[in-house]
């Protein structure tokens, strides 16, 4: 494939998904890993787009790079988070096998789930622990450990996902938009996000109020891929989608 060809090729995949890695161009591309991040850094020297560690994102992107530590996000809308992750929990069946994204909401998740018989999957250390404690059979995946967030992400926790097929799947995002989708401000945590979504056969996006309308750096699924469960949500840009769940403080969907 001719350069211009390549450079064509990386700039549709951005627009129409906000984020592109390495590997995913040199698949789209036939080319090596040297000759796309040559490609990358012609295309963001020509302010066409951004490099982030592992790929690139959109230049039109308002983007964080950086997540927040899990002690202050925990601080964060802890009342919204509980009504969420309670109704989160009661969805899930004694039959189901689940997967559970790290995350502050994800983890309030817990202490609610009630069908113990489940069996789940996770790449929080912090969560396996406390489903092993509340009485759940519980699988750990493999990889670096991101201490910021403490979750498991990387190409060998990719890889761990392949063998999964997960009858729900429940995530965590630090942005949701209609246009850009679910977002989080790291590429190898958004990866693992990404390939957990698509061995769930359904997949539930937590999040509380202040998420809406909020863009980080890498979107790792599109807005209409998931349910999303969130409390207190008055934003008329989002009144009309059927795949929002409004719960109301007593936990029923508004």
């Amino acid at each position: 494939m001719l350069t211009e060809e390549r450079f064509a090729r990386t700039l549709a995949l951005l627009e129409k998904n906000g984020s592109v890695t390495v590997q995913q161009l040199m698949n789209e591309c036939d080319a090596s890993e040297s000759t796309i991040r040559r490609d990358l850094s012609v295309l963001a020297a020509n302010h066409q787009l951004a490099k982030v560690h592992g790929g690139a994102v959109s230049k039109d992107m308002a983007y964080r790079t950086k997540d927040d530590e899990v002690a202050h996000r925990k601080e964060q809308n802890p009342q919204a988070k509980q009504i969420i992750g309670r109704y989160a929990a009661g969805l899930i069946g004694p039959e189901d096998f689940v997967y559970l994204d790290a995350g502050t909401t994800t983890e309030c998740m817990i202490e609610h789930i009630a069908s113990t018989q489940a069996a789940f999957v996770t790449n929080s250390v912090t969560l396996a622990k406390k489903l092993a404690g509340h009485g759940c059979l519980t699988y750990i995946l493999s990889g670096e450990f991101k201490a910021s967030t403490e979750a498991v992400v990387g190409p060998e926790t990719v890889a761990c996902l392949e063998k999964y097929n997960f009858t729900k799947g429940f995530f965590g995002t630090n942005g949701v938009s209609r246009k850009r989708g679910f977002s989080t401000p790291e590429m190898k945590e958004a990866m693992v996000k990404r390939e957990a979504m698509r061995h769930s056969k359904e997949c539930f996006v937590l999040a509380d109020d202040s998420k809406f309308d909020q863009i980080s750096s890498i979107s790792f699924a599109s807005f209409e891929s998931a349910v999303v469960l969130t409390t207190n949500l008055n934003l008329d840009a989002y009144r009309d989608c059927q795949n929002i769940v409004n719960i109301e403080q007593t936990g029923r969907e508004r």
